[in-house]
């Protein structure tokens, strides 16, 4: 009998020493694998009974990454359900922009025993060596939003870009026919993925003569900072006839639902519940809506197939834009209800039936 128990405590010590110290205590997994972008992912058939993925979006202030968190936590629920673990997002964003915070949060997040992290960079030179330094140390990250692309995440989901602000800027050509003076709305000027739309908006613009760009305007990314920024700005170039927002922001309060939409055009990226009564009254004929509940569901699945089933995953992930005007005002209503959202019923009225 003493000959078995020493047996076993060598088999013990052969298993603990395969398994290291990388498995958080509610571990059930014996063994893992890593693969070449550096993060830890269950070995096939082989799962723990708990996973925590971090979520760190930009600000929880930008109604856009709360819809990121919902779609995340769904997603959370149903995968845990479907794999049979649990699966819980822990959010930890800053309630304002600050990269700094956000990189600091990695950090915790890797001794905290985060299984994934997920993340919509600010600022991808400062987040970049926070990230590599979670992969180094056995913890995948994904990007959504707004990327790090030159850092060790294992994936990014979201719009393209560059894509993204011609398509703006497409759409406002099409509302002015082809003419006036353009200000660009866009927000944080160091975050990689504004950085892009702005250059797709400038772009855009060269395909059409009448059209002149005023200036780019950026602005802490907070609808009250965003709209006294459009205030400002159009009292000190009176000519602006239109605006090109590669961001929503000031459309998330009423103070602009005053312009006058025979004198001022917009075309906006996002479509929230605040955002509609601007289509409506013609000031915003059409917004380019980011489907911000998949930032959160669709990368929570991502990071399902790398950590849990093993899956390979592909490094940039797009997402598609919607176009959003009173043609659809009433269906995309539904859609936003369907997320979360409590959209006015006045437009949930309108939805066509099918």
């Amino acid at each position: 009998m003493k000959f078995k128990h020493i047996l076993w405590g060598v088999a013990l010590l052969g298993i603990f020493a395969a398994v290291g110290c990388g498995s958080s205590s509610d571990s059930t997994t014996t063994s893992s694998t890593t693969d070449t972008s550096g993060g830890k992912s269950g070995g096939a058939g082989l799962k723990k009974k708990a996973y925590k993925i971090v979520m760190i979006a930009k600000s929880s202030s930008n109604p856009v990454f709360a819809a990121a968190q919902i779609g995340a936590n769904d997603a959370a629920k149903e995968l845990g359900a479907k794999n049979k673990v649990d699966i819980t997002i822990d959010w930890q964003t800053p309630n304002d922009e600050d990269p700094q915070v956000q990189a600091q949060r990695i950090g915790q997040a890797v001794t905290s025993g985060a299984d994934a992290i997920l993340v919509s960079c600010s600022n991808a030179e400062i987040l970049t060596g926070a990230i590599d330094d979670a992969v180094k140390a056995g913890v995948p990250v994904m990007t959504f939003d707004s990327d790090a692309p030159k850092s060790k995440r294992f994936a990014f989901y979201g719009a393209n870009d560059e894509e993204a602000g011609a398509q703006v800027m497409s759409e406002l050509a099409k509302v002015t026919g082809g003419k006036g003076n353009v200000a660009i709305l866009a927000g944080n000027q160091n975050a990689p993925n504004l950085q892009k739309r702005v250059q797709g908006v400038k772009d855009e613009a060269k395909k059409y003569p009448g059209i002149k760009i005023v200036g780019v305007f950026n602005h802490p990314e907070t609808a009250e900072d965003a709209s006294a920024e459009v205030t400002k700005d159009m009292n000190a170039h009176p000519e602006i006839s239109a605006w090109a927002m590669i961001g929503g922001w000031p459309l998330f309060a009423t103070s602009l639902l005053t312009l006058d939409p025979a004198k001022v055009k917009i075309v906006a990226v996002d479509a929230l519940p605040q955002e509609l009564p601007y289509v409506e009254k013609g000031i915003a004929p059409v917004l380019l809506a980011q489907p911000v509940y998949d930032w959160g569901y669709k990368s929570v699945g991502f990071i399902v197939d790398k950590v849990i089933l093993n899956k390979e995953v592909a490094a940039v992930n797009k997402m598609e834009l919607v176009r959003v005007s009173m043609d659809n005002l009433g269906d995309w209503a539904q859609t936003l209800q369907k997320w979360g959202f409590k959209p006015d019923p006045k437009y949930l009225a309108m939805a066509k039936k099918k």
